[in-house]
């Protein structure tokens, strides 16, 4: 299978103080995102491409008040946002928390990391309106909303239908402007390295820096500002 760095998650309180924190930290304004009625959440986003890293972009997604979730939703939203301890921590200031691959067999992806006694939930249909058309895409939340690895092993994504035959032709990437931020390097630290780097190998996902110590997931970002290290700290 073929998997890639597809996105950069910063989880705020708000998303206007998620949108102040980018243009203080990293000296851009984050373009429009959207909702995700499923999850109670919404983002703003910026592309943050490079060759290296050609699909990646940066969402900052925080709990959408106005939200009204269907009684068949999920008890959990995605990427913990449910979590005490998550929540106390982007109370103090939006921080960096996951990030997601791209995956072009999420099926096999999951199976793979099954394989290795690692469970990332099942592959949830979502969608989204964006100026260019309806976003449609497959993504791994656990029923717990739990992320792995404190944060360091990325959830799955597969964009497009199932059967698409272009399933790229409406990612975010296409609509979003070059944005002066660019995606440097991604280290992930945790005291279970090697598990975590025999599960991204796995999974075909290759060109990330994975070292043993306390948890953090470390994104380098060449900005407005200068260079700019985003950390999760292991929230």
């Amino acid at each position: 299978m073929k998997t890639q760095m597809d996105h950069l998650v910063v989880a705020a309180k708000t998303l206007a103080l998620g949108v102040q924190w980018c243009e203080a930290t990293l000296g851009i304004t984050p373009g429009p995102g959207g909702e995700h009625a499923r999850y109670g959440t919404h983002n703003r986003l910026f592309k943050i491409a490079t060759p290296a890293h050609p699909l990646a972009y940066l969402e900052i997604i925080a709990i959408d008040p106005q939200a009204k979730r269907s009684a068949d939703t999920a008890a959990k939203r995605w990427f913990d946002l449910d979590d005490a301890a998550l929540q106390a921590a982007i109370a103090i200031e939006p921080r960096l928390v996951h990030f997601v691959a791209n995956t072009d067999d999420i099926q096999a992806a999951r199976i793979a990391l099954k394989a290795q006694g690692i469970d990332p939930g099942p592959a949830n249909h979502a969608s989204r309106h964006s100026r260019r058309g309806v976003l449609q895409w497959q993504i791994t939340v656990r029923e717990d909303g739990q992320r792995l690895f404190n944060g360091a092993l990325p959830s799955l994504i597969q964009w497009g239908k199932a059967d698409a035959a272009e399933p790229l032709r409406l990612h975010p990437r296409n609509s979003l402007p070059r944005s002066g931020v660019t995606l440097q390097h991604i280290r992930l630290v945790h005291p279970s390295a090697a598990k975590l780097q025999s599960a991204c190998e796995r999974i075909g996902l290759a060109g990330l820096t994975i070292d043993t110590g306390p948890a953090d997931l470390i994104a380098t970002l060449h900005t407005p500002k200068g260079v700019v290290e985003l950390h999760s700290q292991g929230i």
